[in-house]
């Protein structure tokens, strides 16, 4: 599914550079570095500012807070996401409410206005897989209804739709460099982006304490700060981002032409107006267990992105009962298949004929 060494050899006369001017240096947190990236990844985005933090998770949760959410406030979400998604409503305060996904994996702004009320206070649109969702028509809702959209970027460095990035169209977005992502550090790693001044000086005190000067506290904040090797690993990394996104996409090609054929598999869709950065390539497969056995008994790795949806995870017992026809479905059939941007074209030829013989294709 990745190949960390590959990667750091890639990068690795840059990285090494890196590295050694942040340890030159004597500077570890909140230096020059985390400045730096700021801005480089703020204009990357298309957003005016950007704020460094610790995790995903960490920027999510930041975002809520920044707009004041918290106890008796009701954030709507998706629950076939990673469970830092929902953790971070949850260490507000706020009340998650789930909500169910179309067909691309995303959530469903038709489902959308049937769990909206008089709490609902913010709206966390997951871009999950890297491919930005129905984002035009959850603004239009938020807008009508007077509440606040939170995009959720972690896994879409670098998708478009008609031609903004993911991270540029919500009041906040958060950002995870994970290192699996498009864009990944060596460590835990996050970002929020945001053309608004106000929260952009409100993020940068919650991030750190609280504090807008050292040990004057305005707020009550957490420490969630990203460190400056990280930033000038990701500074490092940054350049080769879209070249290697154009990488995952002609892996994707080769898949679709290998497997389009195979009436067991239901292929991606596509968003019109969109670029897919294909973080993962996520397909619905029939005897998904046999399936990963066969391809693990030939060498190939494959995930799932994710089995047990959040709103059936133990953590979230109290939603346990709920239903949400479409991510359970979901859960039961989705495999992802390898796409790092390292693979050659023949790894993506072997991993399709063993599918295909699996099927026999």
């Amino acid at each position: 599914m990745n190949d960390f060494k590959k990667e750091y050899h890639f990068h690795k006369k840059a990285i090494d550079k890196a590295i050694s001017r942040v340890l030159e240096s004597g500077w570890y947190i909140l230096g020059k570095e985390v400045e730096r990236f700021e801005k480089e990844f703020a204009k990357y985005i298309g957003s005016k500012y950007c704020i460094g933090v610790a995790n995903g998770l960490e920027a999510l949760q930041i975002a809520l807070l920044a707009l004041g959410i918290g106890k008796g406030d009701e954030v709507i979400t998706v629950s076939n996401s990673a469970v830092a998604t929902a953790l971070a409503i949850t260490n507000t305060g706020a009340k998650v409410v789930f909500v169910d996904i179309d067909e691309y994996y995303h959530l469903d702004p038709v489902k959308l206005r049937l769990v909206i009320t008089e709490k609902t206070k913010a709206i966390i649109p997951v871009h999950l897989f890297g491919q930005i969702v129905n984002i035009g028509e959850i603004l239009k809702i938020a807008k009508e209804k007077n509440f606040e959209v939170i995009e959720d970027a972690c896994q879409a460095h670098g998708a478009k739709f008609k031609q903004k990035k993911a991270g540029s169209f919500g009041i906040l977005a958060g950002h995870s460099f994970y290192p699996t992502k498009n864009l990944g550090a060596y460590g835990d790693g996050g970002a929020i982006t945001t053309n608004s001044k106000k929260l952009y000086e409100k993020c940068k005190m919650l991030r750190n304490y609280g504090q807008k000067t050292r040990y004057v506290h305005e707020v009550k904040g957490i420490n969630s700060r990203l460190d400056e090797i990280h930033a000038a690993i990701l500074r490092a990394k940054m350049p080769t981002l879209d070249k290697l996104i154009e990488k995952r996409k002609e892996i994707a090609k080769i898949y679709f032409k290998e497997l389009k054929n195979i009436k067991q598999i239901k292929l991606p869709i596509i968003r019109q107006n969109s670029l897919h950065s294909f973080h993962l390539f996520v397909v619905q497969v029939e005897n998904r267990n046999e399936l990963m056995s066969f391809l693990k008994s030939n060498g190939i790795e494959s995930q799932i992105h994710y089995p047990i949806p959040i709103h059936k995870q133990k953590c979230y017992s109290e939603y346990n009962s709920i239903t949400l026809t479409n991510t359970e479905k979901a859960a039961g059939k989705i495999l992802s298949l390898p796409i790092n941007p390292f693979l050659v074209q023949k790894d993506i030829i072997f991993i399709c004929n063993t599918v295909k013989k699996f099927y026999n294709q």
